[in-house]
C-alpha cells in the first residue's frame, strides 16, 4: 500500500511531461543557437546527440509506405526542459 497522500501517476502523465519538456527544451536550444554569441558556452549548451531510426518500409498487399527516419536531438537544454516540466507538473498535481 502506498504511503498516505502519495499519488500514482500513469504512463500517459509521464509521456506528456516528457513531450512538454522536450518541446520546451527544443525551443530553448533553438533560441540559444540563434542568439548566443559564438563561443564555448554556445557549443556546450547546444551540442547534442541525435539517435535516429528508419526508414521503416511497411508493405501489405494493397498498400506500401515508409516511415522515417525518426530522429531525436538531445541537448543539455532539452534535458533542462524535461526537468523543469517535471517540477512544474509535480507541483501542480
Amino acid at each position: 500500500m502506498p504511503p498516505r497522500g502519495a499519488v500514482r501517476r500513469g504512463a500517459l502523465f509521464h509521456g506528456l511531461v516528457l513531450a512538454a519538456g522536450f518541446i520546451t527544451g527544443g525551443l530553448l536550444t533553438q533560441v540559444a543557437r540563434r542568439f548566443l554569441p559564438p563561443g564555448s558556452t554556445k557549443e556546450f549548451f547546444t551540442t547534442g546527440v541525435t539517435p535516429s531510426v528508419g526508414p521503416l518500409t511497411i508493405d501489405v498487399v494493397i498498400l506500401k509506405f515508409a516511415l522515417g527516419p525518426v530522429a531525436l536531438d538531445v541537448t543539455l537544454l532539452s534535458l533542462f526542459g524535461v526537468v523543469v516540466a517535471y517540477l512544474i507538473a509535480r507541483s501542480l498535481f
